[in-house]
């Protein structure tokens, strides 16, 4: 008995699943270079001004999801990180 693929079920030739994830933050230029690394080539990371835009492409709604997560989480991480390390700084 072999196992199936989660997202076998999911996958289709139609078009492709795409998201905009934009969020704003004080020090975005350094918290968007924080996440650029983990970019895939689906993925694009752009700054303007205060904001953060990522858009994320892929072929599943499953794949989607799990990286629309792992970004976010990422993004998190990165912008606590900013955080805290200009709290330290200010202190």
């Amino acid at each position: 008995m072999s196992q199936r693929d989660p997202d076998e079920s999911q996958r289709d030739s139609g078009p492709t699943r795409e998201l905009v994830v934009r969020t704003t933050h004080d020090d975005a230029e350094a918290i968007a270079a924080s996440v650029r690394p983990d970019n895939t080539d689906e993925m694009a990371t752009t700054v303007d001004g205060r904001t953060i835009e990522t858009e994320l492409t892929r072929e599943t709604t499953g794949g989607l999801h799990s990286t629309a997560d792992d970004y976010v989480v990422n993004l998190h991480v990165a912008a606590q990180c900013i955080t805290d390390h200009d709290e330290h700084d200010n202190t």
